[in-house]
């Protein structure tokens, strides 16, 4: 299968300033939908254009995700697929422009969902990839949740993985600049909504991109969830003793053993602050 059978390409209004494709998918690796959710607020309100989306049916098993019957503005019976769409952020004061997908993790053809997605990083002349994602984690629903980043760390490259790490892997096959972004979500929680792990990653795109994320916004969401989270956790005391004891080790460790998002957010800068100007 060709990348322009599944690719269907609606170009850009008028050229980017020296964009970032920005990634996160819905799977194994966005644990309570942290990621996709950092990314779907970041659009939110924004004037976005979509420049690219990539056909959800060679890729899904819709016995196990299946699409959506909807009513429409008009109200005529819609069914919604899978998205995966590009989308163009233009930021005027900002560092720079962002190009935004916020999908699906497919079933199959991964190799092929890639090429996609390098295709349309190549075509829009983006100058790095930046994957995030949202694991569970053993960290505390009452602290700020850690980030961290991809690095030469073997422990990072080993173990399962999904489409955002095969992105990765191809991006550093092609010499292409990559970082990966990964928030932790405290594991007890289930799939309970923690907006307070989206926000931590906004906070750390934002560092790295130059661009307003725009994370104050949802100060409200965590004070609410927190509460709510708060109240589970009142009603059990082996749960309470268990939170008790993360927010001690969390707080004992002075500096996490993996490279923090902060470090790799500011060498990822300087490394494009580098590309716009070289050494005479």
């Amino acid at each position: 299968m060709e990348v322009a059978d599944v690719l269907t390409w609606n170009g850009v209004t008028a050229p980017l300033r020296r964009p970032v494709l920005v990634v996160a998918l819905t799977g194994w690796f966005d644990v309570a939908r942290a990621a996709t959710m950092a990314l779907e607020h970041l659009v939110e309100g924004r004037d976005a254009e979509e420049v690219a989306y990539i056909d959800a049916d060679p890729f899904y098993d819709f016995t196990q995700i299946r699409p959506e019957a909807r009513f429409d503005d008009d109200g005529e019976r819609v069914i919604v697929w899978p998205s995966n769409d590009v989308l163009a952020l233009r930021f005027p004061d900002g560092s720079r422009d962002i190009v935004v997908m916020s999908g699906v993790e497919p079933h199959i053809r991964w190799q092929t969902y890639v090429r996609c997605v390098l295709a349309t990083y190549t075509r829009l002349g983006c100058e790095a990839l930046v994957t995030v994602g949202a694991a569970a984690d053993a960290v505390p629903h009452t602290r700020v949740p850690p980030v961290v980043g991809s690095s030469s760390d073997e422990r990072l490259a080993q173990g399962m993985t999904g489409v955002a790490g095969v992105l990765q892997e191809q991006f550093e096959r092609e010499e292409l600049p990559a970082i990966s972004l990964r928030v932790g979500v405290p594991h007890y929680l289930g799939n309970a909504d923690h907006p307070q792990s989206s926000a931590a990653l906004l906070r750390h795109l934002e560092h790295v991109l130059g661009v307003p994320t725009r994370h104050g916004d949802l100060d409200d969401e965590i004070v609410r969830w927190r509460s709510l989270h708060d109240e589970a956790v009142s009603e059990d005391d082996k749960a309470r003793a268990y939170v008790r004891m993360l927010e001690i080790e969390f707080d004992r460790r002075a500096e996490a053993e993996l490279p923090s998002g902060d470090d790799l957010a500011a060498e990822f800068q300087r490394y494009l602050d580098d590309r716009d100007n070289p050494p005479t």
